[in-house]
């Protein structure tokens, strides 16, 4: 039966449309950079229809993140925003020394990978370092070729439909049937071409992210070497030690300067009390029952 048949249609699109959104992972390489003093060429060939993304992670002194920042905003820029566009930006200050920061762009595909490496190389020359690169790449173009077969099929159907529709003895639940499957078909059409237009916005542009964090970017030894893990141990525990010492300080402080004050107050308004009181209060405990017991004089008549 011809319903059958459109129902089938409708649903191979569907797949077709579900198939077009695998994981971004079939396409990826990820480099891992901690030991490494420079950051690595990534040579990847730019495939037709396949949509790249990038992520890189940067390291360096915490006073030179917001200058690295404006280095690569500045150079985004000067390339215009028909070819690099600013679409995020954060600086996040968590401590003292503790900055968080990240800056996303939308690039030229042509331009993307070059531009991540004179990103690598401004923060090299910010005295810090690449700790982590990962480019991930979907095949857009032959999802876009499985939803534009798949939307040919549910046109065809839909024109069958529209001749059906157009007979004048088709029966009444026959033609309520047909418009309801009609219904579906433009709904999987458009949404198809929704997908294909997300997928080919994609290929026109490529999304970079480029994260920053604080600490050391450069050291005189290997991150790896024992002198330098002990350094960095000593350090820390030294930062650790004058935090608790200053947060002492800063809880028991005031109590203890309080305190303090009351006493000098007290020194000070001692010698205007009656001369009872402090006579009460400078004789000793031991002192006052012995006296108050003393034995009374001997009667000299008695001698």
């Amino acid at each position: 039966m011809r319903i059958g048949l459109i129902s089938a249609a409708t649903i191979t699109l569907l797949a077709l449309s579900a198939c077009g959104r695998a994981p971004e992972s079939s396409q990826s390489e990820s480099v891992q950079t901690s030991d490494m003093a420079e950051g690595p060429g990534i040579n990847i060939t730019a495939a037709p229809g396949v949509a790249f993304a990038y992520h890189y992670a940067f390291r360096l002194p915490p006073k030179n993140i917001a200058t690295a920042q404006e280095a690569h905003a500045g150079a985004c820029e000067k390339l215009g925003v028909a070819r690099c566009r600013i679409t995020g930006m954060r600086y996040q200050l968590i401590g003292e020394n503790d900055i968080r920061a990240m800056l996303a762009f939308k690039l030229d595909p042509t331009l993307a990978r070059a531009f991540g490496k004179e990103g690598i190389a401004a923060i090299e020359k910010a005295d810090g370092k690449l700790i982590d690169a990962e480019i991930t790449g979907t095949d857009a173009g032959a999802e876009i070729a499985q939803l534009g077969t798949g939307r040919a099929r549910a046109a065809d159907e839909l024109a069958r439909i529209d001749k059906q529709l157009a007979r004048g003895d088709l029966p009444a639940s026959e033609r309520a049937e047909l418009q309801r499957q009609r219904a579906e078909l433009v709904a999987t059409i458009g949404a198809a071409q929704a997908t294909i237009a997300d997928q080919r916005a994609s290929l026109a542009t490529t999304p970079m992210v480029f994260d920053y964090e604080s600490g050391a970017g450069i050291r005189g030894f290997d991150a790896s070497a024992p002198l330098t893990s002990a350094l960095d141990t000593f350090l820390s525990s030294a930062q650790t030690t004058l935090a608790f010492v200053l947060g002492f300080i800063a809880i028991f402080g005031p109590p203890a300067i309080a305190a303090l004050l009351l006493w000098l107050l007290w020194r000070q308004l001692r010698p205007f009390l009656p001369t009872r009181l402090r006579r009460a209060d400078s004789a000793p405990l031991a002192q006052r029952p012995a006296a108050a017991m003393a034995p009374p004089p001997a009667d000299r008549s008695d001698a």
